[in-house]
């Protein structure tokens, strides 16, 4: 198997509780695999002390890039991929709901695939989550797959391992900056004929933090989703070279 460079992108906000022992745990997990690496933290408009604990963490293999201010998860990994030299790219949250151990297992895929997405559907994936979550997220799946016809299991999934060259193709026509950059993603995959894997994962629900969904942010959700259908049907934005 071809041996790659990893750049994983971190984006964070307000996670001064733990982004110091998380970042930690990466930079030990990918050391322990012997994968070349590196982690480009971005920090999100934190309006606590989360950039003051990450900057606590001394390793070569992090760095840390920070604006005010808070703009959302996707203009993050936007920002955070000006920073990479990997010839793969990962994005990974701070809180850890999904191991770094993961993406480990991804890259047996990239045999075949462009871009490889952690699915909580694959039917080796274990996942711990609160029922209403679950509700949310099948119904949402099949809205999408209606819309985009997709064909994959899993389309919110954050946990993803993207070649560098797919991702500088499609990362530059994503407009959305929070709720619906993953769907997004895979929409311009596709449309660029890109090939898309699903593989599995270990999902543990960080149950410290609130389990509700904000009706704003269901909202955002909605008004994200539909708006990258105008853009693909209406507009024809993603056939823009």
């Amino acid at each position: 198997m071809k041996k790659y460079k990893l750049s994983v992108i971190v984006p964070v906000y307000n996670q001064e509780d733990y982004i110091y022992r998380n970042l930690h745990e990466m930079l030990k997990t990918f050391k322990r695999y012997g994968h070349n690496f590196e982690i480009v933290l971005v920090n999100d408009g934190s309006t606590d002390k989360t950039l003051e604990e990450a900057k606590l963490v001394k390793d070569k293999k992090l760095r840390i890039v920070s604006y005010t201010p808070n703009r959302g998860k996707g203009f993050a990994l936007k920002h955070g991929f000006d920073f990479v030299s990997g010839d793969v790219v990962t994005f990974m949250d701070g809180d850890l709901d999904i191991h770094p151990k993961n993406i480990i297992n991804f890259f047996p895929y990239l045999e075949d695939a462009d871009m490889v997405i952690g699915s909580k559907r694959h039917p080796k994936s274990k996942v711990n989550y609160p029922l209403n979550r679950k509700v949310l997220s099948y119904f949402y799946h099949v809205f999408v797959n209606l819309l985009f016809n997709l064909k994959v299991k899993d389309t919110q999934s954050g946990f993803k391992l993207i070649k560098y060259n797919c991702l500088r193709d499609i990362l530059p026509k994503v407009l959305v900056k929070r709720y619906a950059f993953d769907l997004e993603l895979l929409v311009n995959a596709k449309k660029a004929g890109y090939n898309i894997a699903e593989a599995p994962i270990e999902l543990q629900f960080n149950w410290g933090h609130k389990t509700g969904v904000k009706n704003g942010a269901i909202k955002g959700i909605l008004v994200d989703t539909l708006a990258i259908a105008y853009r693909l049907y209406i507009l024809r934005h993603y056939n823009r070279k």
